[in-house]
């Protein structure tokens, strides 16, 4: 993760800043013990950027809870592989091409990890029961927009009360809870779901993943998009489920994914969504950090409850 220096045509050289893993973080949320910012003379040459590579002067960056899991130190069997020590952070951002030897790529958009969720995995009917975990976050804003234009009753929960505020006045959810203060989160769940749950978008894992599976309905379906409440536990750790067993008589179908697995849809999404924003049925909410250097705190705030909506580093105005 890196912001160019430079990004006039004539340039040959340019200063790069960029984040680095110096040691491995099992367990915690990683601090200037681990990640460190370092500047580096990057060539612009035509003869030093490979085919099939660019050079990118970075304006905007995307800041997302998966990168903690690639800082361990240990292959637990998670979708991504360890960084190497000394290795740059690699994410997902917006940028201006000044050098370039490719002519197509793609870019990562959260609504469309939401959309994939709703849409394609759980595919809820109208008037289903649908519940969102980290509701207020980058996917979960959007993923209860998206049950909600499909005419289902959507529940979110969420870290603080100016969010649930957030959720119902901003976002249109029906309803949503602080987790913080509804700490018994079968009593919460039977409060908000009477009629249990149809379409659970899962983004926590532990200990509310597990009171779900108490309260779904007979052919449920859980996608599974993350699970931010183990990523700073050694998987020796983290939080098992007892009661696996209600997915087989309620026929429940829980499934894992990737969006770069349904690139083949992104055409869909784009159609879809497209439609939503000018018709002014999707809103979206952003917390921006200013500099390349804020990337440890901005990075931090997402295993908070600080942050509320997508969580991006403007690198340049």
């Amino acid at each position: 993760m890196g912001s160019g220096g430079g990004g006039k045509e004539e340039l040959a050289a340019v200063e790069s800043r960029e984040w680095y893993l110096s040691a491995y973080a099992p367990q915690g949320v990683p601090t200037s013990d681990h990640l460190k910012l370092r500047t580096v003379s990057l060539s612009l040459h035509p003869d030093s950027i490979p085919d099939g590579h660019l050079a990118l002067q970075i304006l905007w960056i995307s800041v997302d809870p998966y990168l903690r899991s690639r800082m361990t130190g240990r292959d637990d069997g998670l979708y991504f592989s360890q960084f190497n020590l000394d290795q740059v952070l690699t994410e997902f951002g917006i940028g201006r091409v000044i050098r370039s030897k490719d002519s197509g790529f793609t870019e990562g958009v959260p609504g469309f990890t939401a959309w994939v969720g709703i849409e394609v995995l759980g595919n809820p009917k109208p008037g289903s029961n649908v519940f969102i975990s980290a509701a207020a976050g980058g996917v979960g804003m959007f993923a209860g927009q998206l049950a909600k234009l499909k005419g289902c009753r959507v529940i979110g929960s969420t870290g603080s009360d100016e969010k649930v505020k957030l959720l119902k006045e901003e976002f249109g959810y029906d309803d949503a809870f602080n987790y913080h203060k509804e700490t018994d989160f079968d009593a919460a769940l039977s409060k908000y779901f009477p009629n249990g749950i149809d379409v659970y978008f899962e983004n926590v894992g532990g200990k509310m993943l597990e009171a779900v599976l108490n309260h779904v309905n007979r052919g449920a379906r859980i996608p599974l998009c993350g699970m931010i409440s183990q990523y700073n536990k050694v998987w020796e750790e983290r939080e098992g489920l007892r009661n696996l067993l209600n997915m087989v008589g309620k026929e429940v179908r829980m499934e894992g994914f990737l969006v770069g697995s349904y690139l083949d849809r992104f055409g869909d999404f784009m159609k879809e969504m497209e439609g939503y924003i000018k018709e002014g049925k999707i809103q979206s909410k952003h917390k921006v950090y200013n500099g390349i250097e804020s990337f440890l705190e901005s990075f931090a705030s997402i295993f908070s409850s600080s942050n509320m909506g997508k969580v991006v580093i403007q690198v340049r105005p």
